[in-house]
């Protein structure tokens, strides 16, 4: 009898699959929205364990500390303006309704007051598409444009740290322990190179699945590996008419 396979295990969500909590300093979100334009200072740049990205420790006036991505060009002692009414320069945050068109920003709210959820990565920017009718348009790094509340909090500019993935990783161990910080299983084996007692794909006189890759949604979880219920499947056939044949 087989072990379970590891998309079983990791569904049980076991402490092996999780971040470690060592190294966390804080977490990186705005502070609580009161509708009025402030100040805060940067008392430091700080780099956490399994965050890409460095952030920014942000000092306001009565002693009270945040947590920001750090973008690029930012220094210690800057002075960075909060709220509405705040001039869109690099670093600052202001509502989209108050950023131009065009602009790129970084750690956007999906929601108005939830602390920025979009956009965080090391060297991410999105663009400020257009705005109307309270509504903001967004293309993301990954291409896809969404529709979120103008009210919505942004920094103006781009997440420090790009380029991160040029440096290659020299040895397993380095990607070992950075995968380990962020909760990622390292090394991943594919199905078909293992034994067919450990996995549905395994076995066989040379690496192939030997069944369909589509998998039922409702399959017991030792099965439920593949493409977990497909919208489609096969080969994509364009249309006649983009082929040149006539009707």
């Amino acid at each position: 009898m087989g072990k379970r396979i590891l998309q079983r295990r990791r569904g049980k969500a076991g402490i092996q699959f999780r971040a470690p909590k060592k190294g966390k300093i804080a977490p990186v979100r705005y502070p609580l929205a009161d509708g009025s334009l402030g100040t805060a200072t940067v008392t430091a740049i700080m780099d956490e364990r399994g965050r890409s990205a460095p952030m920014a420790q942000v000092e306001y006036g009565d002693r009270r500390f945040t947590y920001l991505p750090a973008v690029v060009g930012l220094t210690v002692g800057r002075e960075l303006s909060i709220g509405p009414g705040a001039t869109p320069d690099s670093g600052n945050v202001l509502p989209l309704s108050g950023i131009p068109e065009g602009t790129r920003i970084c750690n956007v709210e999906l929601r108005p007051g939830d602390g920025g959820r979009l956009v965080r990565a090391s060297g991410a920017s999105a663009v400020l598409f257009s705005k109307a009718n309270g509504r903001a348009i967004l293309k993301l790094p990954s291409g896809k444009s969404i529709l979120v509340d103008d009210r919505c909090r942004a920094t103006v500019g781009e997440v420090a740290g790009g380029g991160r993935k040029e440096k290659p990783f020299l040895t397993a161990g380095a990607r070992h322990h950075a995968m380990r910080a962020s909760g990622r299983v390292y090394p991943r084996m594919r199905g078909v190179a293992m034994a067919v007692v450990y996995h549905p794909f395994g076995g066989g006189r040379h690496q192939h699945p030997g069944k369909s890759t589509s998998t039922s949604r409702n399959a017991p979880p030792g099965r439920k590996v593949g493409l977990i219920a497909p919208r489609k499947t096969g080969r994509k056939r364009l249309p006649r008419a983009s082929i040149g044949v006539a009707n």
